[in-house]
């Protein structure tokens, strides 16, 4: 038997056959093209997401300024009565109820959401022009990004007021923030992808992250367990909120919540590939 390596025998042209890259790996590579090529149109991803903000509120007098008003309402309301049934100092309950309310509505749930339809609702663009699909997903960031700076308003309100303030320290909620744009670019992939396919999954996703609402430090504060809050490892909304909320705080999240968010969001950037890859060909069809 010979140890020499197998040379490819020529075919009759002179030419070596080269064995084909198998059907995963091909389509792996064609959505990371699609990643790429979609990056390169990021100026017409933010005209996009500006246009359809502005569509989306054409003929109102505040336009996205009233989910900042609803939203400052709400809030006011909640600390008032939640903080009773709490029995929280509201100097300190409020401005933690603010922010904690404004990331779920507009980062967790409103993201979410979003990326349901993120490419079942540029139907007509899909099928009208040859773009690539992630195009799709840096305009919804973009719409949600935009709604995310007009009720960030109301938290920074409700500290300036209070006199809560922590300076620098509030810069460390900067890596959170770009851990949580990967996030919703991935989300947009994954539950695109599926939810083009299969149209019942938004309720259920709704569904879910009302549900994760109310296991989630929202409303009420992790302390509140008093060391009974192992099953907080369960949750992979924990530790995402506590990357951005804990900084703007003025609490240095353990790096044990650092881990938990970077395993959390490497696990979604996987799936969200494979499964983008594996429905990239069909996305046109589906829609």
């Amino acid at each position: 038997m010979s140890i020499l390596p197998e040379i490819p025998a020529p075919d009759g042209m002179g030419r070596q056959h080269v064995a084909p890259a198998p059907r995963q790996v091909r389509r792996v590579v064609a959505a990371l093209r699609d990643i790429g090529a979609g990056l390169t149109m990021w100026r017409l991803a933010l005209s996009l997401g500006w246009l359809d903000i502005r569509l989306r509120y054409r003929g109102s007098a505040l336009g996205p300024f009233w989910l900042t008003l609803s939203s400052a309402i709400m809030i006011g309301a909640m600390g008032l009565i939640y903080g009773r049934l709490f029995h929280m100092d509201l100097h300190g309950y409020l401005p933690y109820l603010a922010l904690s309310m404004i990331l779920w509505q507009v980062g967790v749930s409103g993201v979410l959401g979003e990326a349901c339809t993120c490419f079942t609702d540029a139907e007509r663009m899909i099928r009208a022009v040859r773009l690539p699909f992630f195009l799709q997903a840096m305009r919804m960031m973009v719409r949600t990004a935009i709604v995310f700076g007009h009720n960030i308003v109301v938290p920074l309100g409700v500290f300036l007021l209070l006199g809560v303030w922590h300076g620098a320290a509030m810069l460390m909620a900067l890596p959170g923030v770009a851990l949580w744009l990967v996030n919703g670019l991935a989300s947009a992939l994954l539950l695109g992808s599926i939810c083009a396919r299969f149209r019942d999954i938004p309720p259920i996703v709704g569904s879910v992250v009302q549900v994760a609402f109310y296991v989630t430090p929202v409303m009420w504060s992790a302390s509140q367990l008093k060391g009974r809050d192992w099953w907080f490892e369960l949750n992979p909304f924990y530790p995402l909120l506590e990357v951005v909320r804990g900084p703007l705080l003025g609490q240095v999240p353990a790096l044990r919540i650092w881990v938990e968010a970077g395993l959390g969001s490497g696990l979604l950037c996987l799936a969200a590939l494979y499964v983008f890859s594996r429905s990239r060909s069909q996305l046109a069809f589906w829609v």
